[in-house]
């Protein structure tokens, strides 16, 4: 979350089950710019929501491995998602869909009947894309890191006004930063510790954790973030993991992977050169590269 200041202007708001928050530089500014990540929003729920029956994403869900024209935006989303896959090895996967709603139900034994995918299957050119038959897409893992840096360019191509775009634990900024920099505190649960750091212009910050989307399935708890190679939970070593970059989508795609990796995340971010904090299972904080000293340095 961001630290108010009283020369700011913000809105905050709920949307897909989390908490979304605006902030401008330019005060006038703040309803324009609300409007325009509305729309934003909008086209990408309508590309790529699981929860929509309507979405392109549940119609490729039926297109039988038919090549299939795709909107630019969901074109966007899926080249996001595909290059997230092929730079963390597989750790983040958009084709898992199939194994999130099968351990969000009541039935892990269902996932013995989940077709095998792996993201190398997916085949996009320009805006035809072709998914294997029984393949459920599931863009969570990049397309709100996504939106955030969409919305935060289009804030400031529209208002001039600096902007800080926070969806939910995903933050990208564009545009004039306030003196000292965008001001964010970084803190998932109560009784975590938390790390206040100074975002500068155009940086992004973003957050995975294994603590908020939790649910318990016979008698295990279970948290949102899959291991494509198990299909199931990645083992909660890490509470929560905080990545800065020069892009939501970067950051977020890291932290993801770190969810998935456990200790060896460590070692990996290390040696992107990237600056990010790990808060393990005891609550024993893990720093590398500048964090929290000018935890945006970093990049990638």
């Amino acid at each position: 979350m961001t630290l108010d200041a009283p020369d700011l202007a913000h809105s905050r708001w709920q949307r897909w089950s989390t908490d979304m928050h605006i902030v401008v530089t330019e005060p006038p500014s703040l309803r324009r710019a609300r409007f325009e990540v509305d729309a934003e929003l909008d086209a990408v729920e309508r590309a790529a929501s699981r929860f929509r029956p309507d979405s392109e994403v549940m119609a490729l869900a039926t297109s039988d491995g038919r090549p299939t024209r795709i909107s630019e935006t969901l074109a966007v989303l899926l080249e996001a998602a595909l290059t997230a896959a092929r730079e963390t090895d597989g750790d983040v996967d958009p084709t898992v869909g199939a194994a999130v709603v099968a351990l969000e139900g009541d039935g892990r034994a269902a996932l013995s009947t989940i077709t095998p995918a792996c993201w190398s299957m997916v085949a996009l050119d320009g805006r035809v894309v072709t998914v294997p038959p029984g393949v459920l897409l599931d863009l969570g893992a990049t397309a709100k890191a996504v939106a955030a840096d969409r919305c935060a360019d289009r804030v400031h191509q529209v208002t001039g006004s600096g902007v800080l775009i926070n969806l939910g634990g995903d933050i990208a900024t564009a545009g004039p930063a306030p003196d000292g920099g965008w001001q964010v505190l970084v803190h998932d649960v109560d009784g975590d510790p938390d790390s206040a750091v100074a975002l500068p212009s155009g940086t992004a910050l973003a957050t995975s954790s294994t603590l908020r989307r939790t649910w318990r399935c016979n008698g295990a708890v279970l948290h949102h973030i899959l291991d494509p190679r198990t299909g199931r939970s990645a083992d909660p070593l890490w509470r929560t993991v905080s990545v800065a970059a020069q892009t939501c989508w970067a950051a977020n795609t890291v932290s993801t992977a770190a969810i998935v990796r456990g200790w060896a995340a460590l070692t990996w971010i290390a040696a992107l050169g990237m600056s990010a904090r790990l808060v393990d299972s005891e609550c024993v904080e893990h720093t590398i590269g500048t964090w929290p000293r000018t935890a945006a340095e970093a990049r990638r």
